[in-house]
Parts: C-alpha cells; sequence; structure tokens
C-alpha cells in the first residue's frame, strides 16, 4: 500500500458525466506511457469502464474497451506506434498478486500500458510507480450493478482522486487533469 514518502503529487477532479469521465480518461492516455500501472479503486458504477474506455480512445488502441470482469484480463493492441492497453479486473480474485501472476501483468508492463480495475491491495508489487484512481459516486446514489460501470451510468456527478506514486510522476503536473475532467478539483 502506499506510504506517505511513495505519493509524489495528488490531485482531486470532479467530473459531472460520463462523457466527461471518457475525456479525463484521454487527458490520462496523453501522460501514460509504456511501462505505467494504473490502479483504479471506486464501488460498482463509480465510473472505472468508462475511464478505461477513455483511456484506451487516447492511447489509440484496436478493440472496443468493456468491463473485463468474467475474463479477468484483455489485451487492446495498438492502432499504431503507441502502447497496448491491459485491462484487467481483479474484483473475482482474491488471492493478490499470487492470482494475477498466471495473467503475466509483470510481462507486459515492459511495452503496455496496464490498468487494473479493483486493483488497490492487490497489484501494487508489479510497480514502485503507478498512478492509483480512486472513483467515488455521490453518496446517496444507489448501487447500479455490476454492468453499470460498462456504460457510464448515471448522470451524477464522479470524484476521481488521482495519486503518483513514485518518481516516474514527479514533476507531473496531475493538477492540470482537473480541467481536461470536468467542473473542477484541487491539488493536495
Amino acid at each position: 500500500m502506499n506510504q506517505p514518502s511513495d505519493v509524489i503529487s495528488e490531485t482531486t477532479v470532479t467530473v459531472p458525466d460520463p462523457d466527461r469521465m471518457r475525456e479525463l480518461g484521454r487527458a490520462l492516455a496523453a501522460l501514460l506511457r509504456p511501462g505505467d500501472l494504473v490502479v483504479l479503486t471506486g464501488e460498482l458504477g463509480a465510473g472505472k469502464t468508462t475511464l478505461t474506455r477513455g483511456i484506451g480512445e487516447g492511447l489509440g488502441v484496436r478493440g472496443q474497451v468493456t468491463s473485463p470482469t468474467f475474463v479477468i484480463a484483455r489485451v487492446h493492441p495498438p492502432l499504431g506506434e503507441g502502447p497496448a492497453l491491459v485491462h484487467a479486473d481483479a474484483y473475482r480474485l482474491g488471492g493478490g498478486l499470487d492470482e494475477l501472476e498466471d495473467l503475466d501483468l509483470d510481462a507486459a508492463l515492459g511495452d503496455s500500458v496496464v490498468v487494473v480495475e479493483w486493483g488497490e491491495g492487490r497489484v501494487e508489487d508489479l510497480a514502485e510507480d503507478r498512478l492509483h484512481l480512486t472513483l467515488r459516486r455521490p453518496a446517496g446514489e444507489p448501487e447500479l450493478g455490476d454492468g453499470a460501470d460498462e456504460g457510464g451510468a448515471g448522470d451524477e456527478e464522479r470524484t476521481v482522486i488521482v495519486t503518483g506514486v513514485g518518481p516516474r510522476w514527479d514533476g507531473t503536473d496531475l493538477a492540470a487533469l482537473a480541467g481536461r475532467g470536468g467542473a473542477g478539483g484541487k491539488t493536495g
């Protein structure tokens, strides 16, 4: 888990709707490069898959980015010269990194951007440098179920906390994401 000294930068972005969540993903893609690990945390329907869809669009990868819940991981090769996107879902995995070893995510990290939904507490050992994104729905909004994230469910505002961990993110202006994702944000 993150140690306070590992956190290089953090910003909070308010995202008003699914279209802006995808826009935030495209803005994140502009910061990502091969070898980057992105860990997504948030309850069902928070927008994790919608955000990843935007990352895929920004990276210019092949195939529609959909929830990998039942297949555990999908690889989206690049259409051009950029990195592939490996989109994994650790929701159904209980054993942490041991169960993820069969997915060879560590091997994929060298030339891909790896995004892991439900990865907190499971994949941090894959990379010293990583981005943690915590997506939060409004407190009163009901859970929308397993497929809800798929279509960017709900037009309710979301809060996304973007935390850069490790030297890779030193000097990266994560606060600039606040203007790209939606209504505003703050840097912490």
